[in-house]
């Protein structure tokens, strides 16, 4: 867990039972990230190994596009009629989006019970606070029936603490990009690696576009083992066709509605999806609800109600929230942007100190007239809204520094004008920190 999920922890306006648990369990472990699954092997086997216990696991890794792709199978298969576990992280407003439990985000009381279980039967031994919180979900799992589980790695993959299931049904990659280099990696190659480590023997891997050097790795791992590849522009393809998406594999060709989720970048997300639910064997239906049902905030979200709204439209403006905060995420967004056409954009934005600020901000010359920088609420990994406005400036994206998210919406709804557009971005935890305060 990082520094701004702990803080990110901390800010929620009510406390739980779970608040204190959480709290108690950030410090077990001196260590932010701390690659390894001993730890996990031990407190699973106390908890008498959940992992072996679960409903037929679909594991995703990948840089970008893991929750957007989750969250398009999920509901092919809800909508097939089967019944999903879900696990994902990080949280935006509260802990409990994490673990979903055949379909329902996990009550209060069961999340408490479970972790003052797995604080108990780790005795007070080192582990991370994202380890021990998967040990809980995984066990949430494992009592409740299910027809499927979707995992999504919290970081990497080889040694992620998701990395317990021997034997998953499918495994995905999502696009593998540039991030977390200081754990994963710096070469592209490397980071597909520790991704190509959820691979399994005989077990499927949906293999969205990826760049030759990550494809080249992930194609080594799978010879290696014996896992088979599903990948895209060569088993399946995914194109916009009109207001619909065309999907081609050796089954043939599907006509379906345009993902609801917005931007280009949905589109591959929308392929591997589909491709996912045809491998497990899900029809047209399911893969057609797949595009029309999915929901996942915070990614070109369009916000209609609250205080920040209000702001915004009093001025004429659309108000919208993107969580995006890398490279591909800026380039993919940016994207989005330009293909919509002349209307002023202005950014509201916030980052942490890990990322690539001047490079995420560069995407958006040209498309963004203006920036107002913020300090991520209750963060102390951000970046100063000073230093975060000299990094857009330089990458050609006017910009000043505001002294809160509400001065800065204000302040770039004027800038965008009547008929204009601001989006806040840079973070996903600026990301929950508006969805919490914004109601």
């Amino acid at each position: 867990m990082s520094v701004s999920e702990k803080t990110s922890l901390r800010a929620g306006a009510r406390r739980s039972q779970s608040d204190a648990i959480l709290e108690r369990l950030l410090a077990l472990h001196p260590k932010i990230i701390d690659l390894t699954l001993d730890r996990m092997w031990r407190l699973l086997a106390a908890m008498g190994s959940p992992e072996k216990r679960l409903p037929p696991v679909i594991h995703i890794a990948g840089t970008n596009g893991k929750g957007s792709t989750q969250a398009m199978i999920r509901a092919g298969v809800e909508a097939a009629g089967n019944t999903a576990h879900a696990y994902t992280s990080p949280h935006l407003a509260r802990f409990h989006e994490r673990i979903r439990v055949a379909g329902e985000l996990i009550g209060e009381p069961a999340l408490a019970a479970l972790l003052a279980e797995c604080e108990a039967a780790n005795g007070g031994e080192p582990i991370t606070f994202f380890e021990i919180t998967t040990v809980a979900a995984l066990e949430a799992y494992a009592r409740t029936p299910a027809d499927w589980l979707l995992l999504e790695v919290g970081l990497g993959g080889r040694l992620d603490a998701t990395n317990v299931v021997a034997a998953p049904r499918l495994t995905v990659i999502t696009p593998v990009s540039y991030d977390h280099q200081q754990y994963l990696g710096e070469t592209l190659g490397a980071i597909a690696f520790e991704k190509a480590g959820i691979l399994k023997p005989g077990a499927p891997c949906v293999v969205a576009r990826q760049a030759p050097e990550a494809l080249a790795v992930i194609e080594a791992r799978a010879a290696e083992i014996g896992a088979p590849l599903i990948a895209a522009g060569r088993d399946w393809t995914a194109r916009r066709d009109g207001a619909g998406l065309v999907f081609e594999d050796g089954a043939g060709r599907l006509d379906l509605p345009a993902p609801r989720l917005l931007g280009p970048h949905q589109t591959d997300n929308a392929g591997a999806a589909v491709a996912a639910l045809r491998a497990l064997g899900f029809g047209a239906d399911a893969c057609a609800a797949a595009m029309t049902d999915a929901e996942w905030p915070a990614r070109l979200q369009r916000l209609r109600e609250g205080p920040l709204v209000a702001t915004a439209e009093a001025a004429g403006v659309a108000l919208w929230l993107d969580g995006g905060h890398n490279l591909a995420a800026g380039e993919a967004v940016a994207a989005h942007w330009r293909a919509q056409g002349a209307a002023p954009l202005a950014l509201v934005c916030g980052m942490l100190d890990t990322k690539d600020c001047a490079g995420f901000l560069r995407c958006f010359a040209g498309v963004a007239a203006a920036a107002r920088t913020v300090d991520i609420p209750d963060t102390v990994s951000s970046v100063p809204a000073g230093r975060l406005a000299a990094f857009a400036e330089g990458a050609g994206v006017p910009a000043a520094a505001s002294p809160d998210v509400a001065t800065a919406v204000a302040e770039a709804a004027a800038l965008a004008g009547a008929g204009g557009r601001v989006m806040i971005c840079g973070s996903l935890y600026l990301a929950g920190s508006v969805l919490r305060e914004n109601g």
